[in-house]
């Protein structure tokens, strides 16, 4: 795993189907299991979040394997959200690769990380290994923050 070439770059309004794949392949099934799948629903809440966040690709050697919104609230405080990537490229440790390296570069500007995510999914085993503390919830989402790290 260690000669993974992970980089992320900003998305162009070419990259909006991708990215609505890359959440359908990995949230999808969470939002199914409960209320089932709305294309149009979907779309629509998809595109207002793709208006009002900054998107990254996540690329995997040049080629787009998910996408990442990393939104600079304040200068010492980013949300961390809209984490997708495809089915094939879920399990071999890149989002952890993704995850640790935001953060690592968190930790060096002393930023405070926000984040959520619906209570079933499993991603949430992800944040709290890397230092993220459930704040507040509410009937579909933990809310979590985790402090920057001293050196």
């Amino acid at each position: 795993m260690c000669t993974m070439n992970i980089e992320l770059r900003p998305c162009t309004d070419e990259d909006f189907e991708f990215s609505f794949e890359a959440k359908r392949q990995a949230l999808g099934p969470h939002i199914d299991s409960k209320w089932g799948w709305d294309e149009e629903y979907q779309r629509s809440v998809h595109e207002l979040r793709w208006k009002e966040k900054p998107w990254f690709l996540v690329t995997l050697d040049k080629e787009a394997i998910g996408t990442v919104s990393i939104h600079y609230l304040a200068e010492e405080l980013v949300r961390f959200g809209e984490f997708y990537l495809l089915i094939e490229y879920q399990g071999q440790g890149i989002g952890e690769n993704v995850l640790k390296s935001f953060l690592a570069k968190c930790d060096r500007y002393r930023q405070r990380v926000k984040l959520e995510y619906l209570k079933w999914n499993p991603v949430g085993s992800l944040y709290k290994r890397n230092g993220f503390r459930i704040v507040s919830e509410n009937d579909i989402h933990y809310f979590l923050e985790r402090e920057p790290r001293a050196h």
